[in-house]
């Protein structure tokens, strides 16, 4: 296979200068009172306008993200961009207007109560085009153990003060990151933002900015450019009063505890902070995939396989939640074979341009650690090759369970089972105690296994310390869906942040949530959205972004129509 072309990126755009910065910091601080005292009818009238805005910018969003990525015109994989940019981001603003609509306190379909007492909200499926779309799907968000399941404290309780300037600073990775932490500061936590954008994806902002225009306008929310000197310069403006950051976990402690590791460690050591401000982060994961041993066909085998390959080369593997170990038990007779289709399937799946930086210097890490990493794909200017490591030891302080690749790099992990149930338990302990980060995990399990060790299944999953956890789906379902929480698992201190801290999305506005659970069936049909080979990916963007924008069953039956021919 050739060494693949792609099409030049956008230019950048300049940094945004500190007289400019400041004056925006300044319009901000003399709305923020404003903005706690907006009624919701208000409030609702401004996020449709803002879903029509993403419906109307939507191909120019697309478009700058494929360019940033090396998608060329008429490459299926363009769906990407549709799918984790307005379509997510119109989802996320239909449900808060349906939470809004709700007064804060949107219908939560079920909720039930643990034999512990922990209490678990069934969010997902809400409605029958729901279970439609998205048929044998279920999602769950628990709370946290000894709290109740409120909804919409800042739509219930009397809002004090003048208000508050949140800093967002925006993810390159996924276009909707930036713009749906921005909605959650504001719809959720009451404050109006200040989003900067991150280099690598700011030829995006214009078009985010043209369809956030009516927040924009009011003086809700300000955009703003350049690298880590303005995102520095923010973080400490006199005008700033809370943060978030989805990104690196070095990000959040350079601006925490001080850019110089001496520093750092000095501060961490005396437990003073250089800045102080309130600050919520989501700063990734090595995610762990447990795959329960059970009586797989050799169909499921050739399925799940495409599934773990998928998970790593969807957005070239730049995702906070894309696989990195895979876990499988030693005495599982089908594990041999199972691991080589999952290389067949990695070496069939097209190389992808290396556009996020430091990739190729990451991958060289990797390998240079790992002398069995095995290269399944093309390697040239700009690519980084899909990669297997075999016979990872599952032991602390490993390499590859401790350092996130953020890039094509799989390690594979082999527990000491044979069963479901030892390999269930064993496999909850490694994913807890030795994979670095809380943010994302997967497993899958067949039905007959679950069936037969049922209680088994159920123990593991509430014992997973994980913020988004997916039962035979890639977790970024849990990001997407909406109605679900995305975060780490609560419990990071300041000076050990790992995955990070506090949550977004929630469009049901849960005050105390702990973490989320999406259920899919074994054997997903049609072909999943971030399955690498579909062959129909934009279409199926293009008419799902109509769908959540406006939902209807002419609606479901396009996007359905679509997605029959991935």
């Amino acid at each position: 296979m050739p060494s693949p072309t792609f099409p030049e990126p956008p230019a950048a755009i300049p940094p945004t200068s500190r007289a400019d910065l400041d004056a925006m910091l300044e319009r901000l601080a003399s709305r923020k009172r404003a903005w706690i005292e907006l009624d919701t009818r208000a409030r609702i009238a401004l996020l449709r306008n803002c879903l029509s805005g993403v419906v109307a910018v939507a191909e120019r969003w697309v478009d700058a993200g494929c360019r940033i990525k090396g998608l060329a015109e008429g490459d299926p994989l363009r769906g990407e961009e549709w799918l984790a940019g307005p379509v997510a981001t119109a989802r996320n603003i239909r449900l808060l207007i349906e939470a809004l609509e709700a007064n804060g306190r949107p219908r939560v379909p079920k909720i039930t109560t643990r034999p512990d007492g922990q209490i678990v909200a069934r969010v997902f499926p809400q409605s029958m085009q729901d279970r439609a779309m998205f048929g044998g799907f279920s999602a769950d968000v628990w709370i946290e153990r000894g709290k109740e399941a409120t909804q919409g404290r800042i739509y219930r309780e009397p809002q004090r003060g003048d208000g508050k300037i949140a800093l967002v600073l925006g993810a390159g990775n996924v276009s909707s990151i930036a713009p749906m932490d921005a909605l959650y500061k504001l719809f959720v936590e009451n404050e109006v933002v200040l989003l900067k954008m991150n280099p690598v994806s700011d030829a995006i902002g214009p078009h985010l900015q043209d369809a956030l225009r009516p927040l924009v306008d009011e003086g809700f929310l300000a955009f703003a450019y350049g690298g880590a000197d303005v995102g520095g310069y923010l973080a400490e403006h006199r005008l700033v009063d809370t943060l978030h950051v989805t990104g690196s976990d070095r990000t959040y402690d350079a601006i925490v505890w001080g850019a110089d590791p001496a520093e750092q460690a000095k501060r961490k050591a005396a437990n003073d902070p250089k800045n102080r401000r309130p600050f919520s982060a989501e700063l990734g994961c090595v995610t762990p995939v447990l795959v329960v041993p059970g009586p797989w066909s050799a169909g499921d085998m050739e399925f799940q396989a495409r599934h773990v390959a998928s998970m790593v080369a969807q957005n070239a593997s730049f995702n906070c939640n894309a696989a990195k170990v895979l876990v499988t038990a030693k005495g599982w007779l089908q594990r041999r074979r199972f691991l080589e289709m999952v290389d067949e399937a990695l070496a069939r799946t097209a190389p992808r341009k290396a556009y996020y930086p430091g990739a190729e210097k990451r991958y060289e890490a990797f390998v240079a650690r790992y002398p069995q990493a095995r290269a399944l794909g093309v390697k040239g200017e700009g690519v980084v090759p899909w990669t297997v490591i075999p016979d990872v030891p599952p032991t602390d302080g490993e390499y590859a369970l401790t350092n996130e690749a953020f890039c094509g790099v799989l390690a594979e992990v082999a527990i000491e089972a044979d069963d479901a149930a030892s390999f269930l338990s064993r496999a909850v302990d490694f994913a807890n105690d030795r994979c670095w980060g809380t943010l994302s995990c997967a497993m899958f399990v067949h039905p007959a296994t679950e069936r037969d060790h049922g209680a088994a299944v159920d123990a593991a999953v509430a014992k997973l310390r994980y913020g988004g956890i997916g039962i035979n789906c890639w977790p970024a379902v849990n990001y997407a869906l909406c109605v679900t929480t995305w975060g780490a698992f609560p419990g990071h201190p300041p000076t050990d942040i790992r995955s990070g801290t506090g949550v977004v999305h929630n469009a049901l506005l849960f005050d105390h949530p702990e973490k989320s659970v999406v259920r899919a069936p074994f054997r997903i049909r049609p072909t999943p959205a971030w399955f690498a080979d579909h062959r129909n990916l934009a279409e199926v963007g293009r008419r799902l972004l109509q769908q959540e924008a406006h939902p209807s069953w002419g609606g479901v039956m396009r996007v359905a129509a679509a997605a029959l021919k991935g």
